[in-house]
């Protein structure tokens, strides 16, 4: 598995437009989580512009299905992107992950009050609260997910301000 390259991908969507909420292990490093993360998790919105502008973003750098043998047909357009919902796709740039729906959560448009603009790469994006964050990886219910709570919930508690 290739790492996902944040560096990459975060500044490509910002520069092309691209309604999308930084989600899963990204989201959590930006809230202070130790952990590190393989892919790039963005939450991003299914209106036909953006699906455009998504297509646009990451279009040269041979994305593929992980876990599917590189080199199969694949054709990257917005058809594909409309036809379907979520993907995890491997890259030229490393993993990304452009889910259309999570649990827990819903889509983009159900998740965006829940967000915070952070400046990172020399761009300004939305991440997943911490909060919201928490839920989603409850909702998702993996084991992975189950340990990454026990440290978001104690970066959580260290930063609520005393009662």
């Amino acid at each position: 598995m290739k790492p996902g390259n944040f560096s990459y991908f975060l500044p490509k969507l910002c520069q092309h437009g691209v309604k999308f909420i930084l989600i899963g292990g990204g989201a959590a490093i930006v809230h202070g989580a130790a952990r590190t993360t393989y892919d790039v998790d963005i939450l991003y919105s299914r209106e036909p512009q953006n699906l455009k502008k998504i297509v646009a973003a990451l279009d040269g750098i041979q994305l593929y299905y992980r876990g599917t043998p590189a080199g199969l047909p694949f054709r990257w357009d917005e058809k594909t992107l409309e036809q379907g919902l979520n993907f995890t796709f491997t890259s030229s740039q490393g993993d990304i992950d452009l889910l259309g729906e999570v649990a827990g959560g819903g889509t983009w448009e159900t998740v965006k009050p829940f967000t915070e603009n952070v400046e990172i790469f020399g761009v300004t994006l939305p991440v997943v609260s911490l909060t919201k964050l928490i839920e989603l990886k409850r909702a998702a219910g993996r084991p992975k997910d189950f340990e990454s709570i026990a440290e978001l919930e104690a970066i959580r508690d260290e930063f609520r301000p005393p009662s």
